[in-house]
């Protein structure tokens, strides 16, 4: 017989249902199901002689799920990559386009579920990302919550501990980043720290395995339990206590902490009660207005000072600190990245050796030579057509496969032999620089920069994005604070920010043309600046704080650059690879049915006007279906020479600004809304030939290129 202990019981009776809530103990299974709410036929509760009947019968227990959360930078991403291993999924939060990582883990004989939260500062968020944690916190079940915090500064990170524990969640806390704090001089009491708090903690270095063994043990013995609530100030208590009895619903955390929430007008919430509690919301809507009437704009701030309050007495006696004999190196090099003086030249150093020598010429150069020249140019390609030739009759479906615009014959080719070794090697350097903590640093550096064109240090996370997939930079837009921030940002990508393939193709073409490739950075950087000055002038709004977590600065690990490269490369065939067949299709229609030929006929004027040939109107209605796909075309065009050096810079540069692609296109109006998605894309082609106009006549006035 399956036996139930019972600990902490609550019935509730409401609307004729009876709920029981314990943690329910499998006794010949030894399976600890903690906080879950059970229907059974018939329970027999240990040391409860009698029955207690209920309404349906026991479903199967879903999967365990853990969820990471913390700041962002304070290193759960390290902590989900060595739970998972690289058996990750990612994949948008369901009705947003907010990216959550999903991960199996096997621990002590059992498979749980992880998911790696995007960073939050509190369960009040300010962003979008920030309010898909507190969705998933506020609605969805979990075994257990990994709150990870950074060592360095747990005065700034324990209150959000404290909002954890009164949300009632099943919580371990990984305190980590503590070799750092070592080296600081910082000593923490963990053992100390965890019996004030009543929850596992754990002292850990995840980005050197440290504590990974402690945190597996924590997670597999994990039991729950209810945690303190801590005590406010008596008039707080008192109004919060005020608003939390007339919450009658059936919710996942306490209400304690709900009432905390919907005094501060959190929007999330206040959905969640009005759809839970239905005709009592407005009285419950009512109570809370007159309670942050009765503090007038007192109330967060009085929040905020008395969770200060609160953790400081929890930290009394636990942190200490002692004298420190120097500086490393790293902390040495953290401090020239961020100072104007020596991060610009590492930061030209890092666009050289990264973007230019690794990906422009290595990825575009040696490997795209391979693979483009060698591989398909001399055998794939004539095996394709040749074997067309011989087997298919139909011009339709010859044009189709092995064609001018054949999906074998062109959009395998551009995808695999031309895009594939560019966005690979951009990845790389990506992880290499993200897993090694510059892009924070960065952040700090070009945070003057981005306030003089309306955005902060922030934005540069989408800006460096955009270098990989302006699609998806696009939509981490979403993680900047105001509504002009977003706007300014997606203006950027869609004009001035080429992706990675594209960006690829166009160092690899420049580069052979002694002066060009300057000329085109020069050109795009005075735009990208020009344009975001002149659009942060025109946009109302107030400009927000920035704040950024600063991880340690180390050496890569390995590991971490060869899963972060192979999730990338995983989107990239999964969502990239298709719209070049799709691209490929269209074309293959518009050129079977004429309208390809009208459309190039309609723009070969603008190519005339800007020194082109006619037949370059072609490569930019590739562009329009994929960035890479018109700076592929471009690249074909040169190698057989039918461009001079003016043409081809020109060409580049009136590519790079024109109209985004059309993945990029249809995220801009899914983030922005239709009108300003138009209005970008109006704005964006008209700066582009204008630009491209004047190049031309500039170049050619001064006998440049020449």
């Amino acid at each position: 017989m399956v036996i139930y202990r019972e600990t902490d019981c609550k019935f509730l009776a409401e609307a004729g249902r009876e709920h029981l809530y314990f943690t329910a103990v499998r006794q010949d299974e030894h399976e600890i199901l903690p906080n879950r709410q059970c229907q059974l036929t018939s329970v027999e509760i240990l040391n409860t002689p009698k029955k207690v009947p209920m309404s349906q019968p026991l479903a199967i227990a879903p999967k365990r799920k853990i969820f990471l959360v913390g700041n962002p930078n304070v290193g759960k991403s390290v902590l989900f990559n060595a739970l998972t291993g690289a058996y990750t999924t990612v994949s948008n939060y369901p009705g947003t386009s907010v990216e959550i990582s999903r991960g199996e883990a096997s621990i002590a004989g059992t498979t749980y579920e992880v998911l790696d939260t995007p960073g939050m500062y509190g369960l009040q968020p300010m962003t979008e990302e920030e309010r898909v944690s507190q969705r998933i916190l506020l609605q969805e079940e979990a075994f257990a919550v990994i709150h990870v915090i950074d060592a360095r500064n747990l005065e700034r990170m324990l209150p959000m501990t404290v909002q954890l524990i009164e949300a009632g969640l099943p919580l371990i806390l990984v305190v980590n980043i503590i070799d750092e704090a070592e080296r600081m001089g910082i000593a923490i009491d963990v053992e100390l720290l965890q019996q004030r708090l009543t929850i596992p903690v754990i002292a850990a270095a995840t980005a050197h395995k440290r504590g990974l063994d402690e945190i597996r043990t924590a997670i597999s013995t994990f039991a729950g339990g209810r945690q303190p609530a801590y005590a406010y100030a008596p008039d707080l208590e008192r109004d919060i206590l005020r608003l939390a009895v007339q919450l009658h619903g059936d919710y996942r955390v306490d209400r304690r902490a709900l009432a905390l929430l919907f005094l501060l007008r959190d929007e999330e919430t206040t959905a969640l009660v009005q759809r839970i509690e239905g005709e009592s919301a407005a009285a419950i809507a009512e109570t809370a207005r007159e309670i942050i009437f009765s503090y007038r704009s007192d109330l967060h701030l009085r929040l905020s000072m008395e969770r200060k309050r609160i953790c400081s007495d929890l930290l009394a006696g636990v942190v200490s600190t002692s004298p420190r004999q120097g500086r490393t190196w790293g902390e040495r090099l953290s401090a020239m990245t961020m100072n104007p003086w020596t991060g610009v030249p590492i930061l030209l150093a890092v666009l050289y050796f990264g973007l230019y020598q690794f990906v422009g010429i290595f990825g575009a150069g040696t490997i795209v030579g391979l693979l483009e020249g060698d591989l398909f140019s001399d055998i794939i390609n004539p095996w394709f057509i040749s074997t067309a030739d011989q087997f298919i009759p139909w011009l339709w479906l010859h044009e189709l496969l092995v064609g001018e615009y054949g999906i074998l014959t062109l959009a395998v080719r551009y995808a695999v032999a031309l895009v594939m070794p560019i966005v690979g090697t951009f990845f790389v350097a990506f992880s290499i620089l993200e897993d090694s903590g510059y892009f924070p640093r960065l952040a700090m550096l070009v945070d003057r920069i981005f306030k003089a064109i309306g955005l902060n240090g922030r934005a540069v996370i989408p800006m460096v994005l955009g270098f990989g997939c302006d699609t998806m930079a696009t939509m981490v837009t979403r993680t900047l604070e105001t509504t002009r921030e977003r706007v300014i940002a997606t203006v950027l990508l869609a004009l001035a920010i080429p992706c990675s393939a594209q960006l690829g193709v166009i160092l690899a073409l420049l580069s052979g043309v002694p002066g060009a490739l300057l000329i085109w950075t020069v050109v795009m950087s005075l735009i990208f600046l020009l344009v975001g000055f002149l659009t942060a002038r025109l946009l109302p709004g107030e400009r927000p704080m920035f704040y950024m977590e600063i991880p340690p600065l180390r050496l890569p690990q390995w590991r971490n650059v060869v899963v972060k490269t192979l999730t990338r490369m995983q989107w990239y065939f999964f969502e990239i690879f298709p719209l070049f067949i799709l691209a490929s299709i269209v074309l293959w229609a518009g050129k079977m049915t004429g309208a390809l030929e009208s459309l190039v006929r309609f723009l070969a004027p603008g190519m005339t006007l800007l020194g082109l040939p006619k037949d370059v109107a072609a490569v930019f209605v590739f562009g329009f279906f994929r960035r890479d796909f018109g700076a592929a075309g471009l690249f074909d065009m040169n190698e057989q020479g039918l461009l001079t050096p003016v043409q081809l810079t020109v060409a580049a540069v009136t590519l790079t600004l024109f109209v985004p692609c059309v993945a990029q296109f249809l995220m801009m109006k899914k983030e922005r809304g239709w009108k300003t998605a138009l209005i970008i894309f109006a704005a964006v082609t008209a700066t582009a030939f204008s630009v491209g106009w004047l190049l031309n006549i500039a170049l050619l006035s001064l006998g440049w290129l020449a």
